[in-house]
C-alpha cells in the first residue's frame, strides 16, 4: 500500500508539470471531450461525473449541455486550470482517486472519462468505482488512446527511454483493447459498445510537436529532464513519429490518432447513439 500512495504521489507531480492546457489548446484535443458529450447524449438535469477530469475535457461541455456536473481528479493543478476554464459555470471541482471515488453508490447519471481514468494504476478497481457510483440506467462514455494506434506508438518510443513501471501499475494502453475493457466490467450489470474514433493532432511541424511534448507534456518533461544528453534521441524519435505517421495540412501536420469510445449503460436500457 506504501508504495502504491508513493506511486500515486509521483503521479500528481507528474501531471503537475508543465502545460497540458496550453498542450490541448495546440493539437485540438478538447474537441474530443466535446465529442464524447454529445456521443453520450448528455441531457440537462443529468448528475454527471467526470473522473480524472484533467483540465476539464470533458467536464465542461457536460456542463454547457445543462447538466450538474462533477469533475474529480487527483492533481490540484489540473483542476485550478479546470476552474479557470469554466469560468462562471457551475461545476463541482472534487480533489480525489478514480481509485476511491467519494461519493454514495448510485449517485451519478453518467460517467464520462476522457483519456483519463486509463492512466490510474489498478484498471479493474477503477472499473468496480464507476460501476458502484452509477445509478441504475446509468451510462458511461469513457475515451482512451488504442495500442495500435499513434500515440499508441507514442507511449512505446518515450517508454524506451524511461524506466518501466512497476509491477502493480496495469498498463494505460490496455484501456484501449475491447478484450481488456469487457473483462473489467464482467459482473458490474454495464452492458458495453464500443466504437472508435480519430483525433487529429495540430502542430506547426514534426519539430514543432516534438517541443511542444518537451516542454508542456509533464511525462516528456520529465523524461527530458531525466535524460539530459540522451534527450535529443528521444527528441528525434517524436519528430520521426510526427513525420511518418502525421498529414500535411494547411497550418503544418496533423497526426491522426486513433482511440477506443467505451459506452455503456446498466442493464435495463440500450446505449445512447
Amino acid at each position: 500500500m506504501e508504495l502504491l500512495t508513493q506511486y500515486k504521489e509521483s503521479v500528481r507531480d507528474t501531471w503537475s508539470t508543465g502545460d497540458y492546457d496550453a498542450m490541448l489548446r495546440e493539437e485540438g484535443l478538447y474537441e474530443a471531450g466535446a465529442r464524447l458529450v454529445r456521443t453520450v447524449a448528455v441531457q440537462p438535469g443529468d448528475d454527471v461525473l467526470d473522473v480524472a477530469c484533467g483540465t476539464g475535457n470533458a467536464t465542461i461541455p457536460a456542463a454547457a449541455a445543462g447538466a450538474r456536473v462533477t469533475g474529480l481528479d487527483l492533481t490540484p493543478a489540473m483542476l485550478a486550470i479546470a476552474r479557470e476554464r469554466a469560468g462562471d459555470r457551475e461545476i463541482e471541482w472534487v480533489e480525489g482517486d478514480a481509485e476511491d471515488l467519494p461519493f454514495p453508490d448510485m449517485h451519478f447519471d453518467v460517467v464520462l472519462s476522457t483519456f483519463g481514468c486509463m492512466f490510474a494504476p489498478r484498471h479493474e478497481v477503477v472499473a468496480d468505482e464507476i460501476a458502484r457510483v452509477l445509478r441504475p440506467g446509468g451510462r458511461i462514455g469513457l475515451c482512451a488512446w488504442t495500442p495500435e494506434g499513434s500515440i499508441g506508438e507514442f507511449f512505446r518510443v518515450v517508454g524506451g527511454y524511461v524506466p518501466p513501471a512497476p509491477e502493480f501499475v496495469d498498463p494505460p494502453l490496455a484501456w484501449g483493447d475491447e478484450d481488456h475493457v469487457r473483462e473489467l466490467f464482467e459482473g458490474t450489470g454495464i452492458e458495453l459498445e464500443f466504437s472508435r474514433e480519430l483525433a487529429g493532432l495540430h502542430h506547426e511541424s514534426p519539430e514543432a510537436a516534438a517541443n511542444c511534448y518537451g516542454t508542456k507534456f509533464g511525462p516528456v518533461m520529465l523524461a527530458r529532464q531525466a535524460l539530459g544528453d540522451r534527450w535529443p534521441a528521444l527528441r528525434n524519435d517524436l519528430i520521426d513519429l510526427f513525420t511518418r505517421d502525421g498529414s500535411p495540412s494547411g497550418t503544418g501536420v496533423v497526426l491522426p490518432s486513433e482511440y477506443l469510445v467505451i459506452q455503456g449503460r446498466t442493464s435495463g436500457g440500450a446505449v445512447s447513439q
